[in-house]
C-alpha cells in the first residue's frame, strides 16, 4: 500500500483541478478520499495512503510525475509448464524505486508468464506517464522476439508480441535488453512471492 507525504491540503487542490471527485473521509482522522483509475486514495495529516488493486494511474497524478526515463525490469514465474502462473515487475527511475507489484496470472506457460510481466510492466509505466523506457528481462526468447531478431511461431505468444509493441508505441524512446537473471533479482522476488502467497 504506498503512502505519500505530501500536504493534503494541496494535493486534494492538484486532483480536483485534474476533474477527480474528492469525498469527505469516513473517519475523523481521514481528511478526504477520492477514487480514481480503479483505486482509492485515503487523505490523513500529512499523508495519503492509495489502496486498491491497481494504484499506478493514482499514484502518478498524486506525484505529478509526467514525462522523463524509467528502467522496467519484468519476470515471469510458472511452476509446472503449463502450470501455476505470476508475473514481477519494478520501475526505477533516477530517485530509486517508483513502482512494483507481483500479481498472479492463473495458469500459464512459462513464456506466457514472461510477456504477461512485459505486458504489465509497460501498462504501469504507460500510466506513470514515462516517455522513455528502458526495458530489462532475463528471457533472452523474449527480448529477442520482442526486436524482431527471432520468429514468434506460437499464435498466443505472437498476440502477446503484437501487443508489447503496441504499447511501446506510447514512448517516445524504448529499448529492450536481456540481462542476466542476477540483474533482475527483484522481479523474479516478487513473482515467485507472488506464487508463494
Amino acid at each position: 500500500m504506498p503512502v505519500i507525504e505530501c500536504d493534503e491540503a494541496v494535493t486534494r487542490e492538484q486532483l480536483a483541478d485534474a476533474g477527480v471527485t474528492i469525498e469527505e473521509g469516513n473517519t475523523g482522522h481521514e481528511r478526504w478520499r477520492a477514487e480514481y483509475g480503479g483505486a482509492t486514495a485515503v487523505a490523513y495529516e500529512g499523508k495519503v495512503v492509495v489502496q486498491g488493486d491497481d494504484t499506478a494511474k493514482l499514484e502518478a497524478l498524486l506525484r505529478g510525475e509526467d514525462g522523463g526515463r524509467v528502467h522496467a525490469y519484468f519476470d515471469g514465474a510458472c511452476r509446472g509448464n503449463p502450470g501455476p502462473a505470476s508475473v514481477g515487475y519494478v520501475l526505477v527511475d533516477d530517485s530509486g524505486i517508483v513502482a512494483e507489484g507481483g500479481e498472479t496470472i492463473g495458469r500459464a506457460t512459462n513464456n506466457q508468464a514472461e510477456y504477461a510481466a512485459l505486458i504489465k510492466v509497460l501498462e504501469v509505466a504507460a500510466d506513470y506517464g514515462f516517455d522513455e523506457i528502458h526495458v530489462r528481462g532475463d528471457s533472452e526468447l523474449i527480448v529477442k522476439q520482442v526486436r524482431g531478431e527471432w520468429n514468434t511461431n506460437d499464435p498466443d505468444l505472437r498476440e502477446k508480441r503484437v501487443r508489447v509493441r503496441e504499447l511501446l508505441t506510447q514512448f517516445d524512446q524504448w529499448d529492450i535488453e536481456h540481462v542476466p537473471r542476477e540483474i533482475n533479482d527483484r522481479a523474479d522476488q516478487l513473482a515467485n512471492d507472488a506464487l508463494d502467497d
